[in-house]
């Protein structure tokens, strides 16, 4: 079977591997750079403790296993970070309902404790823990981070070891498609023919094609990370503190992130302004970890998240056009693993996963389909 996969991210690079490691022959087209759209601009925070509902939680639990089985089985990558997450309630947040979340993740069966502030002081030394205050504390010891662009780099070039051809600086790729079926690509290289078309470019998916039958309804949303210039602090886990939320980024430079900048700083906004922002972001990190000090900002990100109308994962055959399948998601992150291992198992066996059930693209076209919903961290 000839499988074209547009997009070269982390969910791309996880389906040609999957693809090609089960006998198909794969071609990876590529706009610009191996892991240089969304996936380099991700906190890349891999956890499943917001999200439900059960079976998005499930889809997401699968993910973090998966991310444990690629590194196994890739011992010198380098991309996984797992000492967990530490997260506490923000000023005015129920503590009932901080405390029930908890409950019921443990009531699930996923590993998460209230910790106190000894404890967190073990976890975080770096911590002051005055920006805690008296909110409750969380501790999630199976999260993490992952390096994606990294990720995604070892599995494309496991992907070409086993067969698959990888085309980048292609430029935006365009669907062809003949009568009722998609038989190819067509790129700077271009008419690529395949069998089957995968479209994982995230929220460019609807680049592919004008046709609206073939396009999933997308809210996407921008996010921007700050990077500090290296600094004497020592992060462990993922920082979900009330203020920002925060990790190390290697080499002592730590990446910060929070919601209020996601939504006042988006792309296009020019570079010396999203600075002079970011590094108010930085201040606001050093009063949670004060090592940070009075750092500057080496380095800016703004990434567009790809994200169907509803929050939810479209991933699977749309309308009536054979030869071609969509995989866009947010939390591409945590699922891309898991998510190449069913696209690859769907495609090659012929058989539909009950994982992805709740999850088809064509939910939208119901009567009715589902409504768009504001994003939030998850």
């Amino acid at each position: 079977m000839n499988i074209v996969v547009i997009g070269a991210g982390i969910i791309g690079a996880n389906v040609a591997f999957r693809l090609a490691e089960g006998g198909a022959s794969v071609t990876v087209v590529e706009a610009a750079r191996v892991g240089d759209g969304t996936s380099a601009r991700s906190f890349a925070w891999t956890n499943a403790h917001r999200k439900t509902p059960r079976a998005y939680y499930d889809l997401n639990i699968g993910g973090m296993r998966a991310h444990r089985d690629l590194r196994e089985r890739f011992p010198q990558g380098g991309w996984w970070h797992g000492a967990g997450t530490v997260e506490w309630a923000a000023p005015g947040e129920d503590r009932d309902v901080f405390n029930d979340r908890i409950e019921r993740l443990r009531d699930w069966g996923y590993a998460a404790e209230i910790i106190d502030r000894a404890r967190l002081r073990e976890i975080e030394p770096d911590i002051d823990p005055a920006a805690v205050g008296e909110a409750p504390i969380g501790f999630f010891p199976d999260e993490g981070w992952v390096d994606p662009v990294l990720i995604t780099h070892t599995l494309l070039r496991e992907a070409v070891r086993l067969g698959a051809t990888l085309l980048t600086e292609q430029g935006p790729a365009r669907l062809v498609v003949r009568g009722d079926k998609a038989v190819g690509v067509a790129c700077a290289a271009g008419e690529i023919p395949a069998d089957l078309v995968v479209n994982c470019t995230g929220c460019w998916s609807n680049s592919v094609t004008d046709e609206q039958r073939l396009q999933v309804p997308l809210a996407p949303t921008s996010g921007m990370l700050a990077y500090t210039a290296p600094v004497a602090a020592n992060l462990r886990t993922v920082v979900m503190a009330a203020q920002c939320h925060m990790r190390a980024d290697g080499a002592g430079r730590i990446v910060i992130r929070q919601d209020h900048y996601d939504r006042t700083i988006l792309p296009g906004t020019p570079a010396d302004v999203a600075c002079r922002e970011a590094d108010g972001l930085v201040g606001i990190a050093a009063q949670v970890v004060p090592s940070i000090g009075r750092a500057k900002v080496e380095a800016v990100r703004i990434g567009v998240r790809a994200l169907p109308a509803d929050g939810k994962p479209a991933i699977g055959p749309i309308g009536d056009l054979a030869g071609y399948y969509v995989a866009v998601t947010h939390s591409g992150v945590t699922l891309a693993p898991f998510l190449g291992e069913l696209i690859a198992d769907e495609i090659l066996s012929g058989k539909e996963r009950n994982e992805l059930a709740t999850f088809r693209p064509d939910r939208f076209r119901q009567e009715n389909a589902p409504a768009a919903v504001a994003w939030r961290e998850d």
